[in-house]
This record gives structure tokens, C-alpha cells and sequence, in this order.
């Protein structure tokens, strides 16, 4: 990378968001809150095109990305409350703190030593003052939170001993919400607690997460997959129905599946 033109670059974007708060009448405007949904809308703009592997618009997303950033200094300074430079500042502070093993003369033996002391920093860094799992956004989507939390627990040691454990637990919650589910008052089952039936389901998901985390898998990629695979079959039932002049609803349950098994080899 050529830093200087980076730098450069950089640079240029700080003006044109000078200009832009200053003579665009909707830049103008924004506030942070205002910007919060938009900045969210893009990050997952950003996941979409990593998911498909496209490097123009991983790039393109990048910079809009970067503008928001930009635009948050921006009216931080503003404020005179933060700017860019302080942004910066302390992002680089925090990675050199936090990594010793690089800047300083802590040995690490492996990517696992390195997330241990990386949680164990953050903790010095907070004075104790906070817990570990409070670090895990509770904005977060539920799926995604539950692979931070069980992440930064397993950081500090709280883990299985065997990854092929998680399958014992996986099975048990399995038992657990089929029996809550026969006792249930749920639609067309028969039995007690709705609420009890989803807290039990819950349970099974995290456990299912748990193992995704410990065989390297990320669960909200992997269904995100699943979905698109799923999508693209459907699509094609839909329009191999409508071929033949009719309607998916007019189709018998058989029907469908032959026409869905068809889907999965194409």
C-alpha cells in the first residue's frame, strides 16, 4: 500500500466533508442519532457484498463505511467534544496496549493466547469496573450475540474441554424442548406454557451456536447461506410452476417436493 497516497486520500475526504457540512443543506443537518440507522444499513450493505465475494463493492462499501466515521469526528469537533485525530489516537492506543506480544515483550504461544490477553487487557482497561460480557453490544442481533458472548467466555477458560462435548449438550436441549412441547398449549399441540416452549427453543439455538463456535463456523454466515440457498430454490419451483400455467398454492405437498428436488440439482 502506498501510505502516502492513502494519507493523501484521506486527506481529500476530510475536506469534501468539510464542504459538505458546510454548504450541503441535508449534510447540514445530520445529527448522530439521525445517522445511526443509516450507518447500520450500510454495514450490513458491507456484509452483503462479502458474502457474495465482491471485491468492487466490498471496496464501495468500505468508503461509505468511512464517510460515516468521517462524518461522526465531524460533528464530534463540532461539538468540541472528539475529532478525527482523536479517533485515530486512541484506536491506535488501544491495539498497542493490547498487543504486547508485538509492541512490547510479552511471548505468546498461538491466536489463542492472543484473545486471552486481549480480553485480559480490555479488563485493565476498564479498571474493573465492568464485566466481561458487557462488552457485547446489546443491540446486537440475538444470533450474532450469542456468538460473542460464548466467545468471550471461552476467552477467559470457560469452555469445553473437548469440542465434541457441545454434541451431549446439543442433544439434551434437544430432549428438553421436545418435552416441553408436548406438554405445551401451543396451536395444535397439546400440553402448558407457550413461554416455556420458547425459552426451551432458546436454549437449544445457543447450544447450536456453541457448536458452530467450536467447529469454526459462523452461524450467522451459515444460515445467511442457507437462506440464499433456500431463496434460489424456491425461486425456482415458483417459476417452474408458473410454466406450466399455475400457481405454487395449487400444488399438492407431493408436487412440490418433486419440484423441489429438482430444484437442489440445479
Amino acid at each position: 500500500m502506498n501510505k502516502e497516497k492513502a494519507l493523501e486520500s484521506f486527506g481529500r475526504l476530510l475536506d469534501v466533508m468539510d464542504k459538505l457540512r458546510a454548504e450541503c443543506p441535508w449534510d447540514r443537518e445530520q445529527t448522530m442519532e439521525s445517522l445511526r440507522p443509516l450507518t447500520i444499513e450500510e454495514t450490513y450493505e458491507l456484509s452483503e457484498a462479502i458474502l457474495q465475494n465482491d471485491s468492487f463493492n466490498i471496496s464501495k462499501e468500505l468508503g461509505d463505511l468511512l464517510l460515516h466515521i468521517v462524518f461522526y469526528a465531524k460533528i464530534g469537533d463540532e461539538r468540541s467534544e472528539f475529532d478525527m485525530s482523536d479517533v485515530i489516537d486512541q484506536l491506535c492506543d488501544k491495539l498497542i496496549f493490547r498487543h504486547p506480544h508485538v509492541f512490547s515483550t510479552t511471548s505468546v504461544n498461538g491466536t489463542q493466547d492472543v484473545v486471552k490477553n486481549w480480553e485480559q487487557l480490555k479488563g485493565v482497561e476498564k479498571n474493573g469496573n465492568k464485566s466481561l460480557l458487557s462488552g457485547v453490544p446489546s443491540s446486537l442481533p440475538s444470533l450474532v450475540k450469542a456468538y460473542r458472548i460464548q466467545d468471550k467466555a471461552r476467552a477467559v477458560g470457560f469452555d469445553w474441554q473437548e469440542r465434541s462435548q457441545v454434541w451431549d449438550k446439543v442433544k439434551e436441549e434437544i430432549e428438553e424442548f421436545e418435552s416441553e412441547v408436548e406438554k405445551s398449549n401451543l396451536p395444535g399441540v397439546e400440553g402448558g406454557s407457550g413461554n416455556e416452549v420458547e425459552q426451551e427453543f432458546g436454549d437449544l439455538l445457543f447450544s447450536l451456536v456453541n457448536a458452530a463456535r467450536l467447529y469454526k463456523i459462523n452461524p450467522d454466515s451459515a444460515l445467511e447461506t442457507t437462506n440464499r440457498k433456500f431463496i434460489k430454490r424456491f425461486n425456482y419451483l415458483e417459476k417452474r410452476v408458473k410454466e406450466q400455467g399455475m400457481s405454487v398454492k395449487d400444488l399438492s405437498l407431493e408436487q412440490m417436493d418433486k419440484l423441489w428436488e429438482e430444484a437442489k440439482t440445479k
